[in-house]
């Protein structure tokens, strides 16, 4: 069989089937963007230890080190690129539904050529950050440069802590903003290629960020299944 199924790209994998389950769960009927939500905050803890995991094997042949990278950038733009913005359509199809019937939120007012274009631009941006990062990684292994200590640009894994706060905002604040999530799309896609440095966090820190995921996974488990208005 072609591929490699070791240990070292198993959390690879289960991020890409957490996300494409995201994915069908956020579009379905009129819309669950709140449990796709949860699938990208699943994707989100599986990359947050892939690549720890994966050096933990010492012995791997550098074509396993390769394919470790390209699929672990093959998934992210999945997951953190198609998977959020399939949230955002999620949210737009559940927006046109009320109960009690009300006015509509701003979100119906917009025509939805133009969310598509946001979708677009987004995951674009993804793409474009993912495929300039691997470049650039081939290019410093190729030199025998050592391992860069910072990042140039936000990386698309941040949108695994990014859409889930938006969402919960959206209760936090007693009001419909769901118009506001497109507007974070387009921002956090114009960071995405802006080249401004980011250190990249310590063990420390990826474990502060799981636990703000965690508790946002909670959070949203409460917003859905306490009586709260969620799709």
């Amino acid at each position: 069989m072609l591929g490699f199924y070791n240990y070292t790209v198993w959390l690879t994998y289960g991020s890409l089937v957490s996300a494409v389950i995201g994915i069908f769960v956020s579009l379905a009927g009129h819309g669950h963007p709140y449990i796709g939500a949860i699938f990208l905050l699943i994707s989100g803890l599986c990359d947050a230890f892939d690549g720890m995991i994966a050096r933990t094997k010492t012995d791997r042949t550098e074509q396993e080190k390769q394919y470790g990278i390209q699929i672990d950038s093959l998934s992210d733009l999945v997951a953190f690129g198609v998977l959020p913005a399939c949230i955002g359509a999620g949210l737009y199809k559940a927006s046109m539904i009320f109960d009690p019937p009300q006015d509509p939120c701003l979100v119906a007012r917009v025509p939805y050529p133009v969310y598509v274009g946001i979708f677009v631009i987004y995951v674009l941006a993804a793409l474009i950050r993912l495929a300039y990062f691997n470049v650039q990684a081939e290019a410093g292994c190729a030199a025998g440069e050592k391992v860069q200590k910072v990042y140039y640009g936000l990386p698309v894994t941040s949108s695994a802590l990014i859409f889930p706060t938006f969402l919960l905002l959206r209760h936090l604040i007693c009001a419909d903003i769901a118009i506001g999530y497109y507007a974070v799309m387009l921002l956090t896609a114009l960071a995405f290629v802006c080249k401004f440095r980011m250190r990249k966090p310590t063990l420390r820190t990826v474990l502060i960020m799981v636990g703000i995921g965690g508790l946002e996974f909670l959070l949203i488990l409460l917003v859905k299944y306490n009586g709260f208005r969620a799709f």
